[in-house]
């Protein structure tokens, strides 16, 4: 066989042995060229396209040097960023997190010899808050980031304003109370004296329904008392239809109370944001730059959300598919009259159609086109709530 065949023994060897991780002593950071022993990397270095290099690089050592550090520097930080964002973890972690990457920015070709020192680095440049301890360095994130700030100030106001309105509920609920209890007629009881003309006639008493009443055994007794036993059953049944009347309406007031309680919390729902914003079949627009400059600022259709914060998108030029965070991506917002999708907020979901933007303000004017809100107007709606359907 061939030497350069596909399929032959050495090839495959070859390739299997290219697989993975080699060492970093035995990496060209100017051709970006790994060698798998000592032989191979003392080979490139006699190469004509490694002299072309360090020609180029001899030039101007400090560009290239700054250049690779300034890489070196914002891939470490992004890693420290989002994979363990503001909390305090050993420099170590972190370091052997990135470079166990392949494609990775060596520190040998930055300003910085060591670890130790880039560490200290970020602490005198007010980048992390490093401390160190027996066990080594440890670092924490500084997230300066004016879209996390903005995200902050915006949970802090949600809080001050879901206070105010448990204040204005309870206020609300105690107004109620106090109208119900000021509507409410307290009904005294009448206490009457026990006469007996005959010490031997039986008295019997008739608690039904809570009128009471004394009948008398003999005739006469009853025939005298029975205009009076009328008038007491007459007084019962208007007490009892009062009191029904009047549960009635503490009931209505009971009722309105709740429904008013229950549209406030539907109003703080509608004013409630998440954190994730993905939606199928929304235009989005690649912001990343580590795919290359073929998919930089390149827009694509979101086919699938996977866990709420990543996608799977294609590519409208070429047909490619990607699966990005939701970070590498941003929304696209088209011309008036276009139909859109709100992702976030309370209209979270629906459909509309654009119908002005406030470049001054950074936002939009939409009218909802579907479910039971259509036709109603949406002012102000920021562009990263809102995208462009496909």
């Amino acid at each position: 066989m061939g030497k350069s065949d596909f399929l032959s023994p050495k090839a495959i060897a070859n390739r299997i042995k290219s697989k993975g991780l080699q060492k970093l002593r035995w990496y060209c950071q100017m051709c970006q060229k790994q060698c798998r022993d000592e032989n191979g990397f003392k080979c490139h270095c006699m190469s004509e396209s490694h002299q072309r290099q360090l020609l180029l690089a001899s030039e101007n050592p400090q560009q290239f040097m700054d250049y690779f550090s300034e890489e070196f520097r914002n891939d470490f930080l992004e890693l420290l960023r989002r994979r363990f964002g503001t909390k305090r973890v050993h420099n170590n972690i972190v370091y052997n997190e990135y470079i166990s990457h392949r494609e990775h920015i060596h520190m040998n070709a930055t300003q910085w010899e060591t670890l130790t020192d880039f560490t200290k680095w970020l602490g005198r440049e007010g980048l992390c808050k490093v401390d160190e301890t027996p066990k080594g360095w440890y670092i924490q994130y500084i997230d300066r980031d004016p879209e996390t700030i903005r995200r902050q100030q915006e949970q802090e106001r949600k809080k001050k304003q879901d206070l105010d309105d448990e204040e204005k509920t309870a206020k609300f609920i105690e107004q109620q109370v106090r109208r119900g209890l000021e509507g409410k007629e307290l009904e005294k009881p009448v206490y009457t004296e026990l006469n007996r003309e005959n010490e031997e006639e039986k008295v019997a008493f008739n608690l039904n329904k809570g009128a009471s009443t004394s009948i008398a055994a003999s005739s006469k007794t009853s025939s005298g008392l029975g205009p009076n036993a009328l008038k007491m059953v007459e007084g019962a049944v208007k007490r009892k239809e009062s009191a029904h009347s009047s549960g009635q309406s503490k009931e209505k007031k009971k009722k309105s109370a709740l429904d008013e309680i229950m549209e406030l919390e539907e109003e703080k729902k509608r004013t409630a944001r998440r954190d994730y914003w993905l939606q199928p079949e929304i235009i989005v627009k690649i912001v990343t730059k580590k795919l290359g400059e073929k998919y930089h600022r390149k827009k694509a259709v979101v086919k699938e959300v996977i866990d709420k914060y990543t996608a799977v998108v294609k590519m409208i030029d070429s047909g490619d598919k990607l699966k990005l965070d939701q970070t590498h991506l941003e929304t696209v917002i088209p011309a008036p009259g276009k139909k859109v999708m709100v992702l976030n907020g309370g209209y979270r979901g629906n459909e509309g159609i654009l119908e002005s933007i406030n470049e001054k303000r950074f936002s939009a004017t939409i009218v909802i086109d579907s479910g039971p809100l259509k036709g109603r107007r949406v002012e102000d709606i920021l562009y990263e709530d809102i995208s462009k359907l496909a």
